[in-house]
């Protein structure tokens, strides 16, 4: 978010700033970038990014610089600094002291699509005449673009670039696409490490998949060549089996746990046979594979002199390489593809896919179920259903399926790294759904297997399935590994055809009892009415009404026999929140028919809380709360089950008895006053602002 405020007048650009956050007491504005361009401009300043400034803050949050860092504008760096040589291409990219590799091969691959190049990367940015040291950068944020604007400060030692830049020491626009990343992000710290895909995926917004090369299909090449025509994005690493072999250099030049992006594929004649070879870049702008079709190697002498041109075989150390489709095989581990759209890797034809996506909250204590390990709680996870119409055009083996994508991602975890958030565990499983049930229950879990998962449950930002299921309806359950695992996530489905998909247990209401007629006074009264009525007699006094204090004596005296309820005491708050339900004539206190109506109530909420105390506790966990809701006629989404957990839960996730009367009261009267005020039954109503406080306040 960026502000602006007035600098004072005079000075030269060199010590006059727009900065980007007011200081001085003065109401801010949000900014868009040609907005704060306009102002520097007109003010005759260069712009400061004030929430990514020119300190270490933006550089660590763990650690120091062995070294100070200077930070430098690039006409302090360059006599002739250009935004853009000659094209964008992908021997701009030289990598710096950043572990950012991952970052560095999708840049590499991003510079093969101009199209998308220049969506993420707007080329109408120079260092000519409306020069005012700001820039900016699109990035893909779950299902939305975000422009990120920045200054054009950047860190050096001895006036060179420390972090990422162009072979030209004159082209600055890869050094600061990675300064508008790091601050998407809150630090350069915060791209240490990480998964190629990550970053294809926030330049592009496509889906990732991933192919384990020791399980690769037989048509990969085919495949690969396919995404590179389409502009689709590319990235290949070596595994790791510990961390001493991060980034080791083994005897062929390939390097261990490095990323490094696919940029081209290609076949020659060699000796009369056919030879399939793929193009990899390293993002360090040298070290390179030295084995079969590697630079100068011996095997290039065996092709056509028009391949060899064509192929650009010139000897230089750069970072790029050939190699032999089979070594690729052979030497590296897995191949990851961000789709622009779920076709690249399916038939030759271009589908328009259907796509639905949710956002969704895993929440300790309610939402935050753990997979299917933990059955108590993992039908508590959000569930999403999607009703498979039409199976597609082209089928194989005369099978009648229906194909979908499921892509799951957490959500700004790398921007928490500083709060020591790191990638949670996760995938998904897929149930034949029931038709007519809003939100499947425990018991369906543990009588159905899922006809469809992720392949495992990983540490990835995302993880990506393709399936083929039969025309059908189908909830879609996301799941961290562990229970009570907090996170944001975005789910996307992608389908052939058009589905309906909704997210289960969305609906709100409550099927609340009529409260019954008082007792006429012609009506003779049962025993047992005779009986209540003359303790109500005791209890009350000469006003015949029990007022909440009264109530809260009543309450400790019934239930401190109960001893499976484990209640100490009652809060007065709860009894003051039953008798404001109950009493229906202003006067302060419950009288007889109203206590008569509050007591079978409660006797019902009592049995609801004891059938969901599984462990005889005395408590119910959060999770358990959902049950005791729909026992007693309360539907609520996930959204209010989370402000419910918020509000009444304990520090062990745990629920006593005294909180959930209070809980179960004050849905009652907000479901009760909303429908006293609904008068025409239309879902809405409208209140002034005394109307407003009195129904709240009375809550």
């Amino acid at each position: 978010m960026s502000y602006v405020f007035s600098s004072a007048s005079g000075g030269s650009q060199k010590n006059k700033a727009v900065k980007d956050r007011g200081t001085m007491g003065v109401k801010a504005r949000k900014l868009t970038y040609q907005e704060l361009k306009k102002q520097c401009l007109n003010e005759g300043v260069l712009y400061e990014d004030q929430e990514f400034p020119a300190d270490d803050s933006s550089l660590f949050y763990s650690e120091k610089p062995s070294v100070t860092f200077e930070w430098k504008r690039p006409k302090e760096i360059s006599s002739d600094p250009k935004f853009i040589v000659d094209g964008a291409t992908r021997t701009d990219i030289c990598q710096g002291d950043l572990g950012d590799c991952w970052f560095l091969a999708a840049v590499a691959s991003l510079t093969l699509n101009e199209k998308l190049l220049y969506h993420v990367v707007p080329p109408d940015q120079t260092f000519g005449q409306d020069y005012a040291g700001i820039f900016h950068f699109r990035f893909w944020q779950y299902s939305e673009w975000v422009d990120v604007v920045i200054d054009d400060r950047l860190p050096t030692f001895r006036n060179r670039l420390v972090f990422l830049h162009s072979a030209s020491n004159d082209e600055f626009w890869s050094a600061l696409l990675e300064k508008a990343y790091a601050k998407l992000y809150g630090s350069y710290e915060s791209l240490k490490g990480g998964s190629t895909m990550e970053a294809m995926e926030d330049f592009t917004g496509g889906m990732g998949e991933v192919f384990d090369l020791k399980e690769a299909p037989p048509n990969l090449f085919t495949l690969i060549k396919k995404v590179l025509n389409r502009g689709c994005m590319l990235g290949c690493s070596i595994d790791i089996t510990s961390a001493a072999e991060t980034e080791a250099r083994t005897q062929t030049g390939l390097i261990k746990g490095h990323a490094y992006s696919i940029t081209g594929v290609d076949q020659v004649n060699s000796r009369g046979r056919p030879v399939q070879l793929i193009r990899v870049r390293n993002p360090w702008g040298q070290v390179e594979w030295n084995g079969p079709w590697s630079d100068d190697s011996p095997e290039w002498k065996s092709v056509d002199a028009a391949d060899y041109r064509r192929l650009n075989m010139i000897s230089k150390d750069d970072g790029e390489f050939w190699m032999g489709f089979d070594d690729f095989k052979r030497y590296y581990s897995k191949v990851e593809v961000c789709n622009l759209t779920p076709d690249s890797l399916s038939s030759n034809t271009r589908n328009k896919w259907e796509v639905v996506t949710f956002q969704g909250i895993w929440t300790k204590g309610c939402t935050a179920g753990g997979c299917r390990n933990f059955l108590d709680t993992f039908w508590t996870n959000p569930q999403y259903k999607i009703k498979l119409l039409e199976e597609d055009e082209e089928q194989e083996d005369g099978k009648n399926e229906c194909t979908m994508v499921v892509a799951l991602m957490q959500k700004n975890r790398r921007k928490l790294r500083k709060e020591g958030m790191t990638l949670l565990t996760i995938g998904f499983a897929i149930y034949q759904a029931e038709s007519g049930v809003d939100h499947l229950p425990k018991e369906f879990f543990r009588f159905h297997a899922s006809q469809a998962k992720s392949k495992t449950y990983i540490n990835l930002r995302e993880i990506c399935e393709r399936f083929k299921l039969p025309p059908g309806e189908y909830v879609i359950i996301p799941t961290t590994f562990q229970p009570n695992e907090e996170a944001d996530f975005l789910i996307r489905i992608f389908t052939e055809k058009v589905a309906k998909s909704i997210e289960l247990g969305d609906k709100v209401g409550a099927d609340l009892p009529e409260p019954p007629k008082p007792t006429q006074k012609t009506t003779e009264e049962s025993a047992e009415e005779k009986q209540f009525r003359a303790v109500f007699e005791q209890i009350s006094g000469k006003d015949l009404e029990i007022s909440a204090f009264e109530l809260q004596d009543i309450l400790e005296h019934a239930f401190s026999r109960q001893k499976e309820l484990g209640v100490e005491s009652f809060h007065i708050e709860t009894c003051r929140s039953i008798v404001s339900l109950y009493n229906k004539d202003d006067s302060g206190g419950l009288g007889f028919e109203e206590f008569k109506i509050f007591w079978k109530r409660l006797g019902m909420w009592k049995s609801a809380f004891m059938r969901c105390d599984h462990d005889k506790s005395g408590t119910i966990s959060a999770h358990e709360l959902r049950s005791a809701m729909k026992y007693v006629g309360f539907h609520l989404n996930n959204q209010l089950l989370q402000l419910l957990v918020i509000r009444y839960e304990d520090t062990s996730l745990q629920i006593d008895f005294d909180n959930y009367i209070r809980c179960m009261v004050r849905l009652e009267t907000a479901f009760r006053s909303f429908k006293s005020h609904d008068t025409r039954q239309t879902g809405e109503v409208t209140f002034n602002l005394m109307q407003w406080l009195l129904l709240t306040m009375n809550i």
